[in-house]
């Protein structure tokens, strides 16, 4: 028996509403690792936005890769860990900084959260293109393969 997700699972759990955990290496220090919100879709980019000064996104500049990890914080417990390069661009505003809000927040949430601003400048959107995963269902402990 093995609690190893297939791909399909691990693409699905990956794009669900979750909050992600990005981790990136820092010369001289420990791993960054902070949450984010993010959007994914199988077979695509995990993409998400920060600020385009913060230590996150110097980080990522200086390293090119980084690790990506959700999980279900429930029973039963599991969780998907993707890791590859790192594409750091400027973000579009309804495509990635509202859609992530709106995804998070919903509608009025995001209206709130955003304030009527459309402003991107100072942000920077970050793709992380899956190249290794790594995965884990506890729920399949009470399954028969």
């Amino acid at each position: 028996m093995t609690l190893v997700m297939t791909k399909d699972e691990r693409e699905r759990f990956l794009a669900a509403v979750r909050i992600g955990i990005v981790a990136v290496a820092e010369e001289g220090r420990g791993p960054l690792a902070v949450p984010v919100w993010y959007e994914y879709e199988p077979g695509g980019e995990i993409r998400f936005t920060t600020g385009a000064d913060s230590r996150k996104a110097k980080a990522l500049r200086a390293a090119g890769r980084a690790s990506f990890t959700v999980q279900q914080e429930t029973l039963p417990y599991a969780y998907v860990m993707a890791e590859g390069p790192v594409t750091i661009e400027e973000p579009d505003f309804e495509r990635d900084v509202r859609a992530l809000a709106v995804r998070y927040l919903g509608e009025q949430g995001a209206a709130r959260y955003l304030g009527g601003s459309t402003d991107t400048s100072g942000s920077v959107l970050v793709r992380i293109r899956p190249e290794r995963w790594l995965s884990v269902d506890y729920a399949k402990q009470g399954r028969q393969g």
